[in-house]
């Protein structure tokens, strides 16, 4: 009685600065990391991209190739200017924005829904706590990344115009911030966190199609489908090309009106229940098996991401024959294709190249399935399977033959798209899609060696897969030494299609992710769950 009170005294806010602090420090490792790869994403792309084409003639023809392929506008959207400037912003502006998008919305969800559903919200708020204070310490953490995001990624392109580094940044950062309140809104509506991540994940999919849709129709951002996607208003500000700085009302609208929402919803249901309710289950249990619970919990998500790798297959692979186009006559482009695709010819060093970074996006999944174990314990439903005859090693199949399995699929998936787009090479592409299973598992193995050995330490495998995505996305434009390519596993493997198979880095890599998973599930059977 005293505590509630006292929040009725101080106002549904209450407790906001120790909620905000307690939020900044848990993601004091995750939330650098994130700023860090968006900011070198699009700083270092400017060094790379001046580089490469050195002449204003130069960038004159690379931005008029680009707009007569409606393949690349697709995928990058269009080309408004030909300053050095402007190229960073056609190359890097959609993605960092989608990246920044990704990035609020696992901090939203982290501290409104997660923190609900672990029950520690509801320890919390039994202090002197204001019922929207969880909401908005999340907001202002999700402000504070993408504050920093448009900071950073201004300073690091001042130097081609403050102007429109201000726009590139604020575009960055106000679709992540769109994105954030968007995830509050959800977590407001549904009881799983988990379900939260999807639902706001297939709304930023869906956002994505749109724009890429609309660019692929037309070649000025003009089309009605851009605009109906917050991405599309990103690009559209047009850094570097006469800035739009009027769209910047529409994500302030968004913003506030999402904002709105949130604070409505949360302010009119009770901890741990959202607006859709969990469907009950059957009255008679149908599942017999720890692999059957592994595939009921987590068949959702590998069904989306089987379902996004197809879709980016057929749009990469249709992007494969303007390959040429997209380096025209520049040398320097060649050679950073012929690095990361390990030949000479165009198109087939585009094909090894994609099936690279699908490759690499598959790692992903992996270190998402696999680490569903950490969240299953550490929300104490692990606990009850094992008080029973269910053992360690058999709970944890379950999980790890969906995570690795799932990998294979996808990748036959997205091998499958890419040869549907490409037209031709089915056979090539599938097995150069199944080269690149042993680097993902080896990022798997260490995810379980992390969760098996040190668990409170398992998150950190993200850092490790951020950090190969980070070497093979910029490390051939920056043509970064060989050995620290090797970092990554995926620099290990051969690069198909077009050159010849490499048995001995594909077996070294298979057996050293068998060795991890099985060093990872030994120290499971020994330590304690956590509590």
């Amino acid at each position: 009685m005293t505590a509630e009170l006292a929040v009725r005294g101080g106002g549904q806010l209450a407790g906001i600065n120790p909620l905000f602090r307690l939020a900044l420090r848990r993601d004091r490792i995750m939330l650098p990391v994130w700023v860090l790869v968006l900011t070198l994403m699009v700083v270092s792309g400017g060094s790379s991209i001046e580089q490469l084409y050195d002449t204003p003639a130069a960038r004159a023809e690379v931005a008029a190739s680009m707009s007569a392929n409606s393949s690349l506008r697709s995928m990058y959207g269009p080309v408004f200017d030909d300053s050095i400037g402007a190229l960073v912003a056609w190359r890097f502006g959609v993605f960092a924005a989608t990246l920044a998008a990704v990035m609020s919305l696992i901090i939203v969800i982290r501290h409104t829904r997660e923190e609900e559903e672990t029950g520690r919200q509801e320890l919390l708020s039994s202090a002197m706590v204001g019922r929207r204070a969880p909401l908005t310490s999340a907001l202002l953490t999700a402000l504070v990344a993408n504050a920093l995001v448009t900071l950073f990624v201004t300073g690091g392109l001042a130097a081609q115009g403050g102007t429109g580094a201000l726009a590139l940044g604020i575009a960055v950062g106000a679709t992540g911030m769109l994105f954030a309140t968007m995830a509050a809104i959800v977590a407001q509506l549904t009881e799983s966190a988990r379900l939260a991540k999807g639902m706001t994940g297939g709304v930023l999919g869906l956002a994505f199609l749109l724009r890429a849709a609309g660019d692929s129709g037309v070649n000025d951002g003009s089309s009605v489908l851009t605009w109906l996607s917050p991405i599309g208003w990103a690009e559209n500000m047009r850094p570097y090309a006469g800035e739009r700085w009027w769209v910047l009302l529409l994500f302030v609208a968004a913003i506030a009106a999402q904002a709105a929402a949130a604070y409505t919803l949360a302010g009119r249901r009770d901890i741990g229940m959202g607006f859709l309710p969990a469907r009950p289950g059957p009255a008679e249990g149908r599942l017999a098996t720890a692999g059957g619970l592994a595939w009921r919990l987590q068949r959702g998500t590998l069904l989306g991401w089987t379902v996004g790798f197809a879709v980016a297959g057929v749009v990469f692979g249709g992007m494969a024959e303007g390959a040429a186009d997209l380096v025209g006559d520049n040398e320097q482009a060649k050679e950073i294709f012929a690095r990361m695709g390990g030949q000479e010819g165009m198109t087939q060093a585009f094909l090894a190249t994609m099936v690279g970074m699908l490759g690499m996006m598959a790692a992903l999944y992996v270190v998402a399935s696999i680490l569903r174990l950490h969240s299953e314990e550490t929300s104490q439903r692990a606990e009850p399977l094992l008080a029973n005859r269910l053992g360690r090693l058999r709970w944890a199949a379950g999980h790890l033959v969906i995570a690795f399995g799932g990998a294979v699929a996808i990748m036959l998936v997205g091998g499958l798209g890419l040869a549907v787009g490409y037209g031709d090479g089915f056979g090539a592409v599938l097995g150069a899609s199944l080269v690149q299973v042993p680097a993902i598992w080896l990022l798997g193995g260490l995810a379980v060696l992390l969760y098996g050995a040190l668990p409170k330490a398992a998150p950190a495998v993200w850092g490790v897969v951020g950090a190969c995505l980070l070497i093979g996305w910029i490390g051939p434009a920056l043509d970064l030494p060989q050995s620290v390519m090797n970092l990554s596993p995926f620099g290990h493997l051969p690069k198909l299609p077009g050159t010849e198979m490499q048995w001995a880095p594909v077996l070294l890599l298979t057996v050293m992710a068998v060795a991890l998973t099985g060093a990872g599930l030994a120290a499971l059977r020994r330590r304690d769950l956590l509590t």
